[in-house]
């Protein structure tokens, strides 16, 4: 009894599994390899839902979004009407090119800046919109990544909290000491 005793004390150790520990060292454990890409997928799952369930905004500001897209499709539309109008009735084209002839330049002038100025500010509006929507939908990293290796897991500080005799050799060689 004594000897498959002290057999089984060197394979398995005493109370811990060397041989599965010696094993892992070379494929990694199935079971949290699962984990692992579980936790993966559901935190990225988690992500894309955010971006899809987000709290519908009030009736009021759909509306101003609806009534801020209507310039644009107008512009094009109206400048594809001109042509159909030149087209279909030259004189009457004319007659309305004549009287925006007579439009003094300053007020093109203003024409072209409140323009620019409505398309740039909506512009930016909706860029710096879009940069908060995705700062706010980004998820934290996953504990597995953000964890340092070689840190103990209940630690709490920075990387460079944490011995690296590489990174202290490094440094000695950088301050010439």
């Amino acid at each position: 009894m004594g000897l498959i005793e002290q057999v089984f004390s060197l394979v398995f150790g005493s109370g811990r599994n060397v041989l599965k520990d010696t094993v892992e060292v070379f494929r990694p454990n199935a079971e949290a390899d699962a984990k692992r890409n579980h936790d993966q997928f559901d935190a990225s799952l988690n992500q894309f839902a955010a971006e899809f369930y987000a709290p519908q905004r009030g009736w009021f500001d759909r509306l101003m979004d609806a009534l801020n897209r209507v310039p644009r499709p107008a512009m094009a539309l109206g400048t594809l009407g001109l042509f159909i109008a030149a087209m279909v009735d030259p004189v009457w084209f004319s007659a309305r090119m004549a009287g925006i002839a007579l439009v003094s330049e300053p007020l093109w002038w203003l024409l072209g800046a409140i323009v620019s100025f409505y398309f740039g500010a909506r512009h930016q509006a909706k860029g710096q919109e879009f940069q908060r929507d995705i700062v706010s939908r980004m998820s934290p990293a996953p504990p597995e990544i953000s964890q340092v290796p070689d840190a103990p897991a209940n630690a709490k500080g920075t990387p460079s909290q944490f011995n690296n005799a590489a990174l202290e050799d490094w440094q000695r060689l950088r301050r010439g000491s």
